[in-house]
């Protein structure tokens, strides 16, 4: 009876349905979003890895040493190479790591437009763990390891100042601009880098010296205080910045606070004005289907049959809205997640298939359970209307 009584009234079950699509629309897709926020947080955090990163002063003015990591934004600056081994002369200072970054041009040199990042796979403790989860051996010569965003498959020879170099692995996501990027040995790295110098971009301090790296990645020991070694180094450094690393990551974990608690107080908002709209219209179905229940209850039917089939219909509803909401969301958050990070400005990673069922399954739950309990007053209280007074009124 229950399913008839939806097919009998079909604007009014469409409208149900649709209103509890909504919510969990909201609540889905909300959720996933504050979800990958937050595991591109973990994932910034784990690829970060040093406590300190040393940079030359110019690179904040130059270009946003934050962006490349958050949004891939492609940039290059050098500091001696020198650097590296001075930072290792200051008391705490456990590791130095250095990298030279690289910026390819959108020309014919250049199969395409990318961040290439040399790393030295015998000091690095930042990149070299994330590229052994996919490559088994090491980077040869003119070998590289792209970033998962990056439109290139292993195997394939993409060229970079004319170099040729091979794809040999495909990095896990990090939800960072660490997946737009190309990672290579020094000794590649310097091929590319006097390839560039013939096609005339530079990356010489002096005309003698061609020695240079672009961040040292620093490590302190333990039981040193890291705000005590970054100012050591600063002072040591001449024209270098010093960058605690959690500076970074709290900036970006305010920002995603403060998107994390818009999005939470919309979906609680919309939930609240949802459930009234809910309760409203059951308690309006009251006066529609009075005489519909007096006409049962003269059949037989009992009280607690009607109060049952009461909340079966609002389940129903429930639970085709949560199917509908849910995938809706699904569509909309993954078609276009990548128009959501580069919206948001902040990692972005997405959860795993089993994180994402149990947050559907969930969705469909509480919409449920929402939709039965707005409907329960009604469901109570068309389970006690007096057939006889309900007749005469409908009269």
């Amino acid at each position: 009876m229950s399913v008839k009584n939806l097919k009998r009234k079909p604007g009014r079950t469409i409208a149900l349905v649709l209103l509890t699509a909504f919510l969990a629309l909201a609540v889905f897709g909300g959720s996933v979003v504050v979800l990958s926020l937050r595991n591109g947080l973990q994932s910034l955090e784990a690829r970060l890895g040093a406590d300190i990163i040393l940079v030359p002063s110019e690179a904040q003015s130059k270009v946003s040493f934050q962006n490349m990591f958050l949004q891939g934004t492609t940039g290059a600056f050098y500091m001696d190479a020198s650097v590296t081994e001075k930072a290792l002369e200051v008391p705490g200072v456990e590791k130095a790591a250095p990298q030279v970054f690289l910026a390819s041009l959108k020309a014919d040199c250049c199969s395409i437009k990318i961040q290439v990042i040399g790393i030295d796979p015998e000091k690095d403790f930042t990149v070299q763990p994330w590229i052994a989860r996919s490559l088994t051996g090491e980077l040869g010569d003119l070998e590289v390891a792209v970033g998962c965003k990056v439109e290139a498959d292993i195997g394939e020879i993409i060229r970079i100042y004319e170099q040729r170099c091979k794809v040999i692995a495909r990095l896990e996501p990090t939800g960072t601009g660490l997946d737009t990027a190309v990672y290579c040995n020094m000794d590649t790295m310097n091929k590319l880098l006097a390839a560039a110098e013939a096609k005339g971009i530079s990356h010489k301090i002096t005309s003698d010296d061609d020695s240079v790296v672009s961040a040292v990645y620093i490590k302190v020991k333990d039981g040193y205080d890291i705000d005590t070694v970054n100012t050591a180094l600063t002072g040591k450094l001449r024209k270098v910045t010093a960058v605690r690393t959690r500076s970074m990551i709290t900036g970006v974990s305010d920002s995603l606070a403060g998107v994390s608690r818009t999005v939470t107080t919309m979906i609680v908002v919309i939930w609240v004005l949802a459930f009234i709209i809910l309760l409203l219209s059951y308690v309006m179905i009251i006066r529609e289907r009075s005489r519909e229940f007096a006409v049962l209850r003269v059949l037989g039917a009992s009280r607690k049959m009607l109060g049952r089939m009461a909340l079966l219909e609002s389940a129903a509803c429930g639970l085709m809205g949560g199917i509908l909401g849910v995938i809706v969301a699904a569509v909309g958050v993954f078609a276009f997640a990548s128009l959501i990070e580069s919206s948001l400005g902040l990692p972005y990673l997405m959860p795993v298939f089993s994180t994402v069922l149990l947050l559907a399954i969930g969705t469909i739950l509480l919409s449920i359970a929402v939709s039965a309990a707005a409907s329960a007053l009604s469901a109570w209280r068309l389970s006690r209307v007096n057939p006889g007074t309900a007749l005469r009124e409908g009269n």
